[in-house]
């Protein structure tokens, strides 16, 4: 079971999330606020899978909200999906180098929505290889000016190579397919350097990238 809570200002668009994912035999909606410090102690008080935060609240907006849960180490489990009216470039580099695993906006698709709390729950970033390029090239200005190879000591060659197409947007499948492997032995490989970068997520993993040197923003 997924367990989801919901943060937004508004009642109604809370009333509609919920009525919607608690439709789903695999997601159950366990915590709501209307900020950002209730939605911390909502975290803290019951075991969740998936924070659906929308940007503008009052009492912590939700990018205040996301850097405070990727920050504490009790909270490791949550994964962040912001959710606003706003589909900004600038919101969308803010939220992910707040510690979210995805953004949404508003007027997504039901299916969508729900297709995205589950990819975000198996620990998929909810970023198309399109939004992945644009934050490599938009983030620039937001990550270090000097690339830090050291980050990547404790991977193996295969590691970086399965790192690098994590960071162009592959899919596990896409990569084992690039990379003659199987997609169970792809998502392994994955797996191991999320636990070795301690990363987060599939996103955390394109910032290292970037980070490292690995890859750099390019013209589109």
């Amino acid at each position: 079971m997924i367990r989801v809570a919901l943060a937004d200002d508004h009642q109604l668009v809370r009333a509609g999330f919920r009525a919607l994912l608690d439709s789903e035999p695999d997601i159950d909606v366990v915590a709501e606020a209307s900020g950002g410090q209730e939605l911390l102690r909502a975290l803290r008080a019951a075991d969740v899978d998936v924070a659906l935060v929308d940007i503008r609240m009052p009492d912590g907006d939700g990018l205040w909200a996301a850097e405070q849960i990727a920050a504490d180490p009790d909270l490791a489990g949550v994964r962040v999906v912001i959710v606003t009216t706003f589909e900004l470039d600038e919101y969308v580099i803010r939220a992910v180098l707040a510690g979210a695993s995805g953004f949404l906006v508003k007027d997504t698709e039901p299916a969508d929505l729900i297709r995205a709390v589950r990819a975000v729950a198996a620990g998929d970033a909810l970023l198309s290889p399109g939004v992945t390029r644009t934050l490599l090239d938009r983030a620039a200005s937001g990550l270090r000016a000097v690339p830090d190879p050291q980050l990547l000591e404790t991977l193996t060659d295969r590691e970086v190579d399965v790192l690098r197409l994590v960071a162009e947007g592959l899919t596990n499948d896409e990569i084992g397919a690039r990379l003659h492997l199987s997609p169970l032995t792809a998502k392994t490989h994955v797996s191991r350097i999320m636990q070795k970068l301690y990363a987060r997520d599939r996103v955390r993993l394109v910032i290292i990238a970037y980070e490292s040197g690995l890859v750099g923003s390019q013209p589109r």
